[in-house]
């Protein structure tokens, strides 16, 4: 019996009628989803920790993480957020497509809840003095901060969470059980110019240095 031949992203295939295949939000959904905050998306923004930021341009996509203490997005008003772009790879692409386009997604976990929020909106990177003092965390004050304004603010069903038993330790991942960062630097060096293998003493300094530079050199 030969096995079924993979679809190809580029063949040619009809367009699936999503209609037919997805039962319709409930109206409860549909009257969720606001354009403004209210008191319980303040409360969980005052808990929020971590979200990941989706933008784009003419360029192409991005989605990265964004961390902090408690709080660390600011509510301004009910239709406007900040937060503090802090020290990362300097690629700042989301800073760069928001200049090309203001549109932008912000999705939250919160560790332990079975929920997320959602933020859709336009986001305007800002070096606004007073904003940036009001951004600061400790004696440290942010080089820029992105302001958003709110088109969209829902809850999302956190089923996923589940699906993924994130929040499980049995989830947890042993450090061993994938490359680490100075393994896949060798691989790539490899690739790119075999003279320049990395040899174990390298790759063991380089993980020493990310280990304590992503846990110790945060602004």
């Amino acid at each position: 019996m030969n096995p079924r031949p993979r679809p190809s992203f580029d063949d040619p295939a009809p367009e699936p009628d999503l209609d037919a295949l997805y039962a319709a939000p409930s109206e409860m959904i549909q009257k969720a989803v606001l354009d403004r905050l209210v008191d319980f998306h303040e409360a969980y923004l005052a808990q929020a920790t971590f979200f990941c930021l989706a933008t784009g341009s003419e360029q192409g996509l991005d989605a990265s993480p964004r961390g902090g203490p408690p709080g660390f997005v600011h509510v301004l008003d009910a239709h406007t957020v900040a937060f503090a772009d802090w020290p990362g790879n300097n690629r700042i692409e989301s800073m760069r497509n928001l200049r090309r386009d203001e549109r932008l997604a912000m999705v939250f976990l919160f560790p332990g809840l079975e929920l997320f929020l959602r933020i859709n909106g336009r986001g305007r990177v800002s070096t606004d003095a007073g904003l940036l003092s009001e951004l600061r965390e400790g004696e440290r004050i942010p080089k820029t901060a992105t302001v958003v304004r709110i088109d969209e603010v829902l809850l999302h069903c956190g089923k996923a969470i589940n699906r993924a038993r994130l929040w499980q330790d049995s989830a947890r991942l042993a450090r061993d059980a994938l490359p680490t960062v100075g393994q896949m630097l060798a691989a790539l060096g490899r690739r790119a110019d075999a003279a320049a293998e990395l040899g174990t003493e390298q790759i063991a300094q380089i993980d020493a240095h990310y280990d304590h530079a992503v846990r110790h050199e945060l602004y």
